[in-house]
């Protein structure tokens, strides 16, 4: 054999992809996100599309978005045979013209879905020989018996915020002890208005993001030595500004006292008027809800910056369905804001001037400004100079939140509040969670601030099950 035959480069086979149901109802563009590759949707696909096309649901509207994405492609093409040209891709879509006859293990006989499926990526696996047919899903069973049956299966990508969750961006970073010899030869420092800014030129800056918080000395009981906030970051150098210790008697907050660093980094984003959008992440006990309802009813009641606070939250149930609710929208979403309620009876007790009328007439006072909405009804609304809380986000898909945060108006702040290893929405991730989207989508955008809050508050008893449980 020849020099020249032995380096002869491997041959690439074309990709022919199969596209299971709920890759489409996940997101629409799957159609035009495989580049110069072919897609082939099976006829049970386009059947199952069919049924889930009625209702308000976002899945619904998903499915007619790709019901017309198909139309626009089918207006211009004669035949079928030869596949529709994408648009923004350079492959070709096909449909299931013809019955595939394909054997099946008898365990997995019967009309199901998922298992004609199977049958058609089978068949078309053994007529094209010369092609890699992968079957996508995002259903992890249906991807299981593909790999039982010798088909390639793979996940829908696309969707993805990071490669892995452990990438995701903190909101802060420790510095280390060096920092200021390596970092104060070119330093400038003022006061503006009360408050203390820096000029840094250095390595580390290039690593830093607006509004993300830096720090000298967080150890756990111990005060910062620095803790400052960037509020600008350029190639050559970065301002950053010192922060609120909100952790001190004169800097509470609606009563309520940071009560370790993270806390006191995100009531600074809270209570900043300049930041529109705050997510805030952290496991059960960590203060996420409980902080941000204190921000809001300062800011409401006692400097009237916004007009009141609305409050919405992804109804996925944890256990099981517990039925019709009668009543208005709010007296149907109370049930599921039994942590809304918790943290409102711990705000009302700051007011023990009056004893329990004082604290019953601070009750009624605060609920007057709270507005519990559902998601159901968000298309078209706009929210003007409003404190917007989303809870338990980690359960909305990016275009869900896209939706959401597409409500704000001039004057209103929307805070993000969720914990990304409690998702409860199927064929949602770590990595694919809308929370995890906007984290990493937003971090560099000058109006907005994250933090991840490490550390529970709650009790011992919840601090030691989140870490032996």
């Amino acid at each position: 054999m020849s020099p020249r035959e032995v380096a002869a480069p491997h041959e690439v086979k074309a990709r022919l992809y199969i596209l299971d149901t709920n890759v489409l109802m996940h997101d629409p563009s799957a159609l035009f996100r495989f580049e110069e590759h072919d897609i082939l949707l099976p006829m049970i696909v386009l059947e199952e599309l069919d049924q889930h096309k009625k209702g308000l649901s976002e899945q619904a509207r998903n499915v007619r978005q790709v019901s017309r994405y198909l139309d626009e492609m089918l207006t211009d093409t004669a035949d079928l045979d030869r596949g529709l040209v994408l648009p923004y891709a350079q492959g070709r879509l096909y449909f299931q013209t013809a019955a595939h006859q394909q054997a099946l293990p008898e365990d997995l006989a019967g009309g199901k879905a998922d298992h004609e499926i199977l049958a058609v990526t089978l068949a078309l696996q053994n007529r094209h020989p010369e092609k890699d047919v992968i079957l996508v899903s995002k259903d992890i069973n249906l991807r299981i018996k593909g790999r039982t049956l010798g088909i390639r299966v793979e996940d829908y990508q696309n969707d993805r915020a990071l490669d892995d969750v452990d990438l995701l961006y903190t909101g802060a970073e420790t510095l280390s002890a060096d920092f200021w010899d390596l970092h104060s030869r070119d330093l400038d420092a003022w006061q503006e208005s009360g408050r203390s800014y820096y000029k840094i030129s250095g390595p580390a800056i290039q690593r830093w993001h607006s509004n993300q918080f830096i720090a000298i000395n967080v150890e756990e009981g111990a005060p910062e030595d620095f803790a400052a906030i960037v509020r600008e970051v350029r190639p050559e150098h970065a301002i950053i500004e010192r922060i609120t210790d909100y952790r001190s008697d004169r800097h509470a907050v609606w009563g309520i006292l940071a009560r370790n660093p993270e806390q006191n980094f995100a009531l600074n984003l809270l209570m900043d008027p300049d930041i529109d959008f705050v997510t805030l992440l952290g496991h059960a006990g960590t203060g996420k809800t409980l902080l941000t309802l204190a921000a809001a009813l300062h800011q409401i009641f006692e400097q009237k910056r916004y007009s009141e606070v609305i409050i919405t939250r992804a109804t996925v149930p944890v256990g099981d369905e517990i039925g019709f609710l009668p009543g208005t929208e709010e007296e149907k979403m109370l049930p599921w804001m039994g942590a809304l309620e918790d943290n409102l009876e711990i705000l009302a007790r700051g007011s023990d001037e009056g004893g329990s009328w004082g604290r019953s007439a601070t009750q009624d006072l605060i609920n007057k400004r709270i507005r519990v909405k559902s998601m159901s009804f968000m298309r078209g609304r706009t929210f003007l100079e409003k404190f917007v809380i989303i809870d338990e986000a980690q359960n909305l898909t990016s275009k869900e939140m896209k939706t959401l945060i597409t409500r704000a108006g001039p004057g209103t702040k929307i805070v993000c509040l969720g914990n990304i290893a409690q998702i409860d929405t199927p064929y949602l991730t770590e990595t694919t969670s809308g929370l995890t989207y906007v984290v990493d989508r937003f971090k560099d955008w000058a109006y907005s601030g994250h933090i991840t809050l490490r550390r529970g508050e709650r009790s011992r008893l919840a601090d030691f099950a989140n870490d032996a449980l």
